[in-house]
């Protein structure tokens, strides 16, 4: 069996990418070709943390006429949803998968620390992280810059219902092109919006390795665990 290219990884899931393009909140047969890949990557011998998006359940423009802070409260509950689901479905592919979430609720998932997340990874548990940061104002890109830097993870992948960062909106602009690799800082001055512009600060002060890819093929997780090139590498 090949060698893979990182230890430990922080795997950031969108909410719609979850979704599969469906018109239903959750894929369910999606979840499980996902978890079927984490469970390659453990037999790999890859310590693999996720951290869930709820756009499939709880957009931002959505909420656009609420307060701000309630919103984002429902978009940490939308998260915990999401991640629950994938727990269930990592269950059924035969790993132990625990849920750890920043906002107590200890009748659905444990409380996170960072000793205790860590503690599990090592044990060789999938690591699921649900509701952010806890705190409203604060993205799930950001919450998974954060978490990445608290476990030690070797890489973020980011992956999305995109297959990498464009120059432009690819959805909006045919002549948009997507970037093999860009640094942070070309991230942070052309004002890209693939990934969280807090996020990428972050990731550039701490030296944090990220690929952004597409989810359309559950089975890019694995590519890039290996250390095939896809998507979109991201770097200081």
């Amino acid at each position: 069996m090949a060698t893979p290219k990182y230890k430990r990884i922080l795997l950031k899931l969108s909410g719609e990418a979850l979704s599969a393009g469906g018109e239903g909140i959750l894929n369910f047969d999606f979840l499980a070709e996902i978890a079927g890949v984490l469970s390659r990557c453990r037999a790999a011998g890859v310590e693999v943390g996720v951290i869930v998006g709820a756009g499939n359940i709880w957009r931002g423009r959505q909420g656009e006429k609420m307060d701000r802070r309630q919103a984002d409260h429902m978009g940490m509950l939308a998260t915990a949803i999401n991640a629950l689901a994938l727990q269930d479905a990592c269950r059924a592919a035969g790993l132990d998968a625990v849920v750890m979430s920043a906002v107590e609720m200890r009748a659905f998932a444990d409380t996170f620390t960072v000793n205790d997340a860590n503690e599990a990874l090592s044990e060789g548990r999938v690591v699921i992280f649900a509701c952010g940061l806890g705190q409203p104002f604060f993205s799930t890109d950001t919450a998974a810059a954060l978490r990445a830097a608290e476990i030690g993870a070797d890489a973020i992948l980011m992956a999305k219902n995109i297959d990498g960062i464009y120059t432009a909106d690819p959805k909006i602009d045919p002549t948009a092109r997507r970037y093999e690799d860009i640094t942070y800082k070309e991230v942070l001055d052309k004002g890209l919006k693939a990934i969280d512009l807090s996020a990428a600060t972050f990731c550039m002060e701490n030296h944090i390795r990220c690929y952004a890819f597409g989810l359309s093929d559950p089975n890019n997780i694995y590519r890039v665990v290996m250390g095939e090139r896809i998507g979109t590498e991201l770097h200081c």
